[in-house]
């Protein structure tokens, strides 16, 4: 390995670290997000081409001590100094195998370790990171510019110095060199994008090369697990355990033709790269990318709208006046990024919620309990209370007196429709936030005025057109003019807070309970007094009843009395007998008789008390028998 390939290492070395130290300022100073995430790999490159540069040193090393050893060898005047073992005439190269034996090993390591940290940073970093405006984006376009410019050329140098010659300690640092190049590209590419109105695509960038530090992350962990299993073969040079595979497929895709072709020779067992086809197809390969984007380019002046959307045209960032609202149906306009339609759903009903955020999964449930929270998050509001302040202060000294209100949770979705599309679009940056900022301020001013007993029972109605009333009027107002019409404001989901829902429910079973009682008694005592006055009346009618029957049975009895006496002293002798055989008649006409014809036998009786089942069976008439 001669100084030059040295030189070169150094030079990657050193170009990389400008490029990073430069691209680093210039990426903070312009607020680019992809510009920052992408001097994360140039950091990478710093170290694995000073690690390259390094070895490179060593071997170089090694090689003039076997140059030297050689010349010496082959003198006349030998001495013991040659008959030392091999770690005392080699120590270069002892120490190069101990650099191999173990540095590199550990640098793997620490960079692998420090992939993750840079990809798990850059997580975090644009989780809590928003899209800002660009501060003088012509400036950090033309540096990047400038990066790609000589990071793509010195790279291309080094890779095809690398492949020609077989300096393979040279790769690592060429496939970095080639990979910021493309990077930068990309990065000027998003600040282009974004001065057309794309505000999003650096986020987006950023985003994939995040990803794109993770797999090789992944990549170097898998290289260090195979190169514990990997077969050590005596005087076989390996590749560089810290060079990247990927990284090298990125900063040359042109490799992966050469490996397909070398994978069609193998599978068909003849030189397929030889045939016309593929010759035809690798020089033909960039005019057949460039057909492709221009058929994409193409396909992008026709859109369709469809039913029940409406489009706005914008042509470099500015509404086309000639054609202000495009309605449904097809559509010419110039290739993408010239011309840009955007498309807004004019007859479909949006909704918004104010006062909650939904759970998709606690929406599923059927049954809603206020003490039970079915949403991800709830707001409280101040509601007005009917109740008069109380007279006792926690603190006389202060003068403390408590507040009539109470805490409200309300879950109130809005349903709008876009009625005008351009004052929609263009009058506000983003007419969905103010108009949600809006039905929030509205609700809120609206139950600071009510009472809670109110909006919570027979007052829902009406609060709910007021409210839509109000909504409507505020979106209309000339500051405003979001182009919406106000078509429902929900209020079916009022309670009081999840916290206080048990207490509040205590309360309202107690009123329920007290209101219970107290018609209860209402009730009983409905009941209860006509029920003593009809007794009342029924002793005193049954009391005159009595009286008059005692009476009237006396009168009837004084006047049978005199009758007896006359009859008795008409007949002394028949009316005893008379009155004793009434008697008798009475006394024993429903008795059972039993008459016994003989007196003169002395006969043992015996009698069935029991009751016949059904005299109509056993008493059966015989009629007479006709002679």
């Amino acid at each position: 390995m001669d100084r030059k390939i040295q030189k070169n290492g150094l030079t990657n070395l050193l170009l990389l670290l400008l490029v990073s130290g430069s691209g680093l300022a210039a990426a903070r100073s312009g607020n680019l997000l992809a510009g920052q995430v992408s001097v994360v790999f140039t950091g990478l490159g710093v170290l694995v081409a000073a690690v390259s540069w390094f070895q490179m040193r060593m071997e170089e090393s090694e090689r003039l001590e076997k140059l030297e050893f050689d010349e010496l060898a082959r003198s006349a005047a030998r001495s013991t100094l040659f008959n030392a073992p091999d770690a005392e005439v080699f120590p270069a190269q002892r120490a190069r195998e101990q650099f191999d034996r173990f540095f590199v090993p550990a640098f793997t390591v620490v960079l692998f370790l420090v992939q993750v940290g840079g990809a798990f940073w850059v997580w975090r970093w644009l989780q809590k990171t928003t899209v800002v405006p660009l501060r003088q984006p012509l400036v950090a376009l033309g540096l990047f510019a400038i990066f790609f410019l000589f990071l793509f050329l010195l790279g291309k140098f080094s890779a095809s110095l690398a492949r020609l010659e077989g300096h393979r300690l040279l790769r690592p640092g060429a496939g970095y060199l080639l990979l910021g190049a493309y990077l930068c590209f990309l990065v000027a590419g998003s600040i282009v994008a974004m001065e057309a109105g794309f505000q999003k695509v650096d986020l987006y960038v950023a985003r994939a090369l995040g990803g794109l530090l993770a797999l090789i992350a992944v990549e170097t962990l898998i290289n260090l697990v195979l190169e514990i299993y990997r077969p050590r073969v005596k005087g076989k040079v390996e590749r560089p355990l810290y060079e990247s595979r990927l990284v090298g497929l990125l900063g040359q895709p042109e490799g992966l033709i050469t490996t397909a072709a070398q994978a069609l020779d193998y599978q068909f067992g003849f030189k397929v790269s030889e045939t016309w086809f593929y010759k035809t197809l690798a020089e033909k390969l960039p005019a057949f990318v460039l057909g492709l984007v221009a058929v994409l380019l193409l396909s992008t002046c026709v859109i369709f709208l469809e039913p029940g959307e409406q489009g706005l045209l914008e042509r470099f960032g500015n509404p086309v006046a000639s054609r202000p609202v495009l309605d449904s149906g097809p559509h010419l306009k110039f290739p993408w990024p010239i011309d840009r339609i955007y498309r807004f759903r004019t007859r479909e009903i949006h909704s918004l919620n104010v006062g909650f955020v939904p759970d998709p999964q606690r929406e599923k449930e059927r049954t809603v309990l206020w003490t039970v929270p079915h949403y991800k998050s709830e707001f409280n509001l101040l509601v007005a209370s009917r109740e008069p302040l109380s007279s006792t202060t926690p603190n006389p000294a202060a003068g403390e007196r408590a507040v009539p209100v109470n805490l409200l949770t309300v879950s109130i979705p809005v349903q709008y429709q876009i009625t005008d599309v351009r004052a929609w679009a263009y009058n506000h940056e983003d007419p969905t936030n103010l108009l949600e900022q809006l039905a929030t301020r509205e609700v809120v001013r609206y139950l600071v005025g009510v009472d809670l007993i109110d909006i919570m029972s027979s007052g829902r109605q009406k609060a709910a057109a007021e409210l839509r009333d109000r909504i409507q009027a505020r979106a209309n107002e000339p500051g405003m003019k979001l182009g919406v019409d106000i078509l429902l404001v929900g209020l079916q989901d009022i309670h009081p807070p999840v916290k206080v829902a048990d207490a509040y429910e205590a309360v309202v079973g107690a009123l329920q309970q007290v209101q219970t009682n107290i018609l209860a008694a209402e009730g009983y005592r409905a009941k209860t007094l006509p029920l003593a006055k009809a007794e009342a009346q029924k002793i005193v009618r049954e009391a005159e009843a009595d009286a008059l029957r005692r009476t009237r049975g006396a009168a009837a009895q004084a006047s049978q009395f005199t009758n007896q006496i006359a009859a008795y002293t008409a007949s002394p002798d028949v009316y005893p007998e008379r009155l004793y055989l009434q008697t008798l008649a009475r006394a024993s006409g429903t008795t059972r008789k039993y008459l016994i014809a003989s007196t003169n036998a002395t006969e043992v009786i015996q009698l069935d008390l029991q009751d016949k089942l059904r005299p109509d069976l056993l008493d059966v008439t015989v009629p007479p028998l006709n002679k």
